[in-house]
């Protein structure tokens, strides 16, 4: 898995090696509703580089039910904005029993691939659900880790009110919606959006409510960005967090895979 991760990522590097250099202007978001403007100046991006790709680091747990303990993990990932892209490698532990995952995003399909010690799959996810699910996750990386291309032509805005904005993103053939929840000071707290799935085998999907709240700001390289986040899938009864993250680093228009 680790290799289909690194030949994707080193194919996509290739791709945006040549993207001409570019400075994200204060003309460039002047179309954004005004509480996202006062964001991406509030994170730093305005007046630094625009992004064609970006790498982070993360470390957090995992689980897939209310009752079980959340695994260790870390994570590396790539984005990609010129031909929308989210390689994702993630390495865990169940009971001291290491398991390893990739989920790999382009050309507008998905596909998640998860192995126990390397031989055994438990997850082996793809389909319609997961192109139209990984195309959310995708579009919240943009809004949390990567602010600066909340300038896309293809992300479609309407102010809710003076701290809260709906967002529509098209990829291709898909089209996902999302609400973003703002504070006064500017951050983005919230993401909550509709249109992704919970699976935990690849084969059976639920449509549920899907937020992330923050837990907090850092700085880091320059730019002031959410230390962490949770992942919320909102059931009928009872909410489940399957997921925290905590960002450990993070580097804009990445040229060489380490």
């Amino acid at each position: 898995m680790k290799k289909t991760y690194k030949k994707a990522v080193l194919k996509a590097l290739e791709r945006t090696r040549n993207i001409k250099s570019e400075t994200l202007t204060e003309k460039d978001i002047q179309h954004l509703p005004a509480i996202v403007q006062k964001y991406l100046n509030y994170t730093g991006s305005v007046g630094k580089e625009k992004v064609s790709n970006f790498r982070a680091e993360f470390t957090g747990g995992i689980r897939s039910k209310f009752t079980e303990d959340f695994m260790p993990l870390k994570s590396v990932q790539y984005n990609f904005t010129d031909n929308p892209t989210r390689l994702f490698y993630i390495v865990a532990k169940k009971k001291g029993i290491p398991a390893k995952g990739i989920h790999l995003y382009r050309d507008q399909k998905a596909i998640m691939l998860i192995k126990i010690i390397g031989l055994f799959t438990v997850v082996d996810a793809k389909g319609k659900e997961m192109n139209q699910g990984e195309t959310v996750t995708l579009f919240n990386d943009m809004c949390f880790m990567a602010p600066a291309t909340l300038i896309d032509r293809n992300i479609e805005w309407e102010a809710i009110d003076a701290i809260t904005v709906d967002a529509r993103f098209t990829n291709g053939n898909i089209t996902i919606g999302a609400t973003l929840y703002f504070n006064e000071d500017g951050e983005l707290v919230n993401f909550l959006s509709n249109d992704r799935f919970e699976t935990t085998d690849g084969k059976t999907y639920k449509n549920y409510p899907w937020l992330t709240p923050v837990t907090g700001y850092t700085n880091i390289n320059g730019y002031r960005l959410p230390s962490g986040a949770k992942l919320i899938y909102k059931h009928p009864d009872e909410d489940l967090c399957y997921g925290e993250f905590n960002l450990h680093s993070i580097e804009y228009n990445c040229r060489d895979f380490r």
